[in-house]
């Protein structure tokens, strides 16, 4: 299960994406990147953000620790900014966050950052896997810190939930989107990081991973869909979408073959 802090000071916005995120002091001393619930993305994103970020720390990537952050209703309330407050007002309650890496950078090819082939190629399957069109160029979402890479920001991963009838054909659909991915020319090695991929991702692992959503998560998307039967889609869509992985590495593969 993943830990609960508690927000108690909101230390500056990252006006970035639709997310609005913010890095926030929690009880705990430590600085986190915070997600908030009553962003534009809404629940949705936070439940990607949890889902494909503990996947891919079950691959072995370096996903920044992810906790959820408790919003008292009296944080924003001296807040000045109308925006944050309102925000901050909005997502009172659970909302998700990400351990702050100081000093980290934004993956730039164009200032020589390079990738090794296995982390690439692991990422690539991984982001082929989870549906994620943001990995690219534009918007890399990949950390640099200490010479290491750091995957963030999920939350546009399994954009199959925002039209939850669409599930059953996005299971085993290819992912053409993933000659974008800004490492695929560093992942040469894919075949193999499917393989680990398969080992490492058992039913277990999977099932434990969807288990951490909370039932309130679920329940608070609108749909006539209860929160058992989308927990249950969610592990459903994972595990068959993995059985027929074939489908998506063929299609990154021949996408990383055609850049040589």
């Amino acid at each position: 299960m993943l830990r609960t802090a508690r927000a108690t000071r909101y230390v500056v916005p990252l006006r970035e994406g639709g997310s609005l995120p913010a890095i926030v002091e929690a009880d705990d001393l430590g600085l986190y990147v915070v997600k908030f619930r009553g962003a534009g993305q809404g629940i949705l994103a936070l439940i990607a953000e949890l889902l494909a970020g503990e996947i891919g720390r079950a691959l072995g990537l370096r996903v920044p620790e992810i906790v959820f952050m408790e919003i008292d209703e009296a944080l924003g309330r001296n807040e000045p900014d109308y925006e944050i407050r309102q925000l901050l007002k909005a997502s009172t309650g659970m909302n998700l966050a990400l351990d702050y890496l100081p000093g980290s950078t934004m993956f730039d090819p164009a200032a020589r950052d390079k990738a090794p082939a296995d982390e690439a190629s692991m990422m690539v399957w991984f982001d082929a896997y989870t549906q994620n069109i943001d990995r690219t160029p534009r918007n890399a979402n990949l950390l640099v810190w200490h010479r290491k890479l750091y995957p963030i920001d999920h939350g546009a991963a399994l954009f199959f939930h925002h039209d939850w009838a669409s599930r059953e054909k996005k299971i085993d659909s290819p992912f053409a989107e993933i000659k974008d991915h800004i490492l695929l020319p560093w992942a040469t090695e894919i075949a193999q990081a499917a393989k680990v991929a398969h080992d490492r991702l058992t039913a277990p692992v999977l099932r434990g991973i969807v288990e951490m959503v909370p039932d309130a998560w679920l329940e608070a998307i609108p749909g006539d869909v209860s929160a058992v039967d989308r927990r249950a889609g969610y592990l459903e869509f994972f595990q068959r979408r993995l059985e027929g992985s074939a489908v998506f590495e063929e299609e990154a593969i021949g996408a990383q073959s055609r850049l040589v």
